[in-house]
């Protein structure tokens, strides 16, 4: 499963990060991110030294509260540390411009939220053809559609290509999601608690896809309250 779709996540000519495969994939550096608040600035994380290397699946577990998600957006780079560097694929992300990051993330890292985030209005399928537009990879409309439903396939819910993901399951949504977080081939998938919406059966499912992907190559980065999938992971 995966293998003819998914590659190691060398660069290439859709404009993927290279890096030295020798080094980490993930590396961050004395990382801080405070936020200001009426009372004073607050520490989200302090002092954060972190590597990922490549084909690594790691999982993050903590209370509410203790920066969990903070650190998933400094390795995406939806927020910026306060001090420190995160480098990815052994670019310096955090000295991205707005514009060069938008960029970057759509064809370096696949996210998966706990509350999938799918457009209302578009199809399953043309949710998972988005990023393929927006990053322009993958050679215009027909071979979006084609690599889309490819994908869909792989996570075993094609039928429902065609469907809004209001006529769906919740854990069917899920699965949506997760193709459309490979829709450019990202070396990197990034979870914010993929399975915490989901019982226990379809996050099962959902795990194996995850499992299934990092033994093809993809490095994942997955926050999560649930132990058990914990125990499963490299690290």
């Amino acid at each position: 499963m995966f293998q003819k779709l998914f590659s190691r996540g060398k660069a290439d000519t859709n404009g993927r990060s290279t890096g030295d495969q020798n080094a980490p994939l993930i590396d961050l550096r004395n990382v801080v991110k405070a936020y200001e608040t009426p009372v004073g600035d607050f520490i989200a994380l302090k002092g954060i030294d972190l590597t990922v290397d490549y084909g690594e699946f790691v999982a993050v577990i903590g209370k509410s509260g203790s920066g969990k998600t903070t650190l998933v957006n400094m390795i995406t780079g939806i927020d910026r540390p306060t001090s420190g560097e995160v480098i990815v694929g052994g670019k310096p992300i955090h000295n991205l411009s707005e514009g060069a990051m938008a960029e970057w993330r759509g064809r370096n890292v696949g996210i998966i939220f706990q509350f999938f985030q799918l457009l209302p209005m578009l199809t399953n399928v043309e949710n998972v053809m988005l990023p393929m537009d927006f990053a322009g990879t993958f050679n215009g409309q027909k071979s979006w559609r084609d690599r889309s439903l490819d994908l869909l396939d792989q996570v075993e819910i094609k039928e429902h290509a065609f469907k809004l993901p209001s006529e769906i399951s919740g854990g069917q949504q899920q699965r949506v999601a997760i193709a459309r977080s490979l829709a450019n081939d990202p070396p990197i998938l990034v979870a914010d608690e993929p399975t915490g919406n989901l019982d226990q059966k379809t996050a099962e499912k959902v795990f194996q896809i995850f499992e299934n992907a990092v033994a093809s190559g993809k490095t994942i980065f997955m926050v999560t309250h649930d132990r058990d999938l914990a125990r499963r992971v490299n690290r």
